[in-house]
């Protein structure tokens, strides 16, 4: 098949991470017969220093003419001024309502040979296999803000169309899974939690009665995370509180730069990125774990390409060589070898030959 990537390198170790992506993504093709072309574009705050703006109008049209978009990262001290009138991440989030992109899938799965990198006691960790779906265009994140001298606010807001919508979403996935699904919501002092829940309820019950509901408060879900992670097969929550939980799901695996994500709409194009940050510190050094976007450029044949096949082969390559004790330095023991980025993303490219 012939497909148009836009690339988004972004900031830090975007760069870096994207050209191993990049690099994987050819493999494929080229072992699988596919034509894959790729578009670069600017994002975050490199965006702002060539133009201004942290998505400019040519970066939106190149993602809105693309099959599929992999991201980098954004942001870094340079612009990390909370209160200019210009930041990296308004680019990020202007990026997903520009493409419509919804329902953000965070997967989270534990090999038990990295279960040493994680702070939680291996046996907490045995058949850790979740994915956290989250809503990713409504909320207090695009809701109305004020600001004045002495006081500030932040509008969250959900219409029961927002919330029908991701819970189909996250419930036609557990029905492919486990069958079990966990609505994460704070409807004991929110309103747009308890509309959140009444919503769920109604859904689950009329379209889905085959996937078992449990819902929890967003608090007890976080202690739950670490205290009984195994139990989950897909949680479903609201925009703010699944980029909290995910973050702290990433250290069920062991490190950030393990998970990947995929951010889906109602359209097969979708936008893919590792969920770590920018790492700016270790930026240009080779040290940045490509693993996570190598993941995403798995979800992204999967899911805007329909190629399973392909998907599967570089995720089994990737298990394959962490498995056999591949290690970069977010991942490697006391006296391991750490290996860069290029010979990581190297390896998983000779084991998809």
């Amino acid at each position: 098949m012939e497909a148009l990537i836009t690339l988004l390198p972004g900031d830090g170790i975007g760069p870096e991470v994207v050209a191993s992506g990049r690099a994987v993504l050819d493999r494929i093709a080229e072992r699988h017969g596919h034509q894959f072309s790729y578009r670069e574009a600017l994002a975050g705050g490199a965006a702002i220093d060539e133009t201004g703006s942290p998505l400019p109008d040519e970066t939106i049209d190149a993602c809105l003419e693309a099959d599929a978009v992999l991201l980098g990262a954004v942001g870094g001290p340079k612009w990390s001024d909370p209160n200019a009138p210009v930041r990296p991440e308004q680019g990020l989030l202007k990026l997903r309502e520009v493409l419509g992109v919804y329902a953000n899938l965070r997967p989270v799965r534990v090999l038990p040979e990295l279960a040493g990198a994680s702070p939680l006691k291996a046996e907490r960790l045995r058949g850790v296999d979740l994915v956290v779906v989250r809503e990713l265009t409504g909320g207090i994140y695009f809701g109305e803000k004020t600001r004045t001298a002495t006081s500030a606010s932040d509008l969250c807001t959900y219409t029961v169309a927002e919330i029908e919508r991701i819970v189909r979403v996250a419930a036609r996935l557990a029905a492919s899974r486990r069958g079990r699904l966990c609505s994460v919501d704070k409807a004991n002092v929110l309103e747009t939690s308890r509309l959140w829940r009444d919503t769920t309820n109604r859904v689950m019950a009329s379209e889905f009665p085959e996937v078992r509901l449990e819902t929890l408060l967003v608090d007890a879900a976080a202690m739950h995370l670490l205290s009984r992670p195994a139990d989950f097969d897909v949680i479903v929550t609201e925009n703010m509180f699944g980029d909290i939980l995910t973050d702290e799901a990433s250290m069920l695996a062991g490190s950030l730069g393990l998970l990947p994500s995929a951010s889906l709409g109602d359209s097969k194009r979708g936008l893919y990125e590792p969920i770590h940050g920018s790492a700016p510190d270790i930026a240009g050094k080779g040290l940045a774990n490509p693993a996570a976007t190598i993941a995403s450029t798995a979800m992204l044949l999967r899911h805007s390409l329909e190629l399973d096949v392909e998907a599967s082969a570089v995720e089994v390559a990737l298990a394959g060589v962490l498995r056999a004790g591949a290690r970069t330095a977010d991942l490697a023991a006391a006296g391991e070898e750490a290996l860069s980025t290029g010979a990581f993303t190297a390896a998983v490219i000779d084991a998809l030959s």
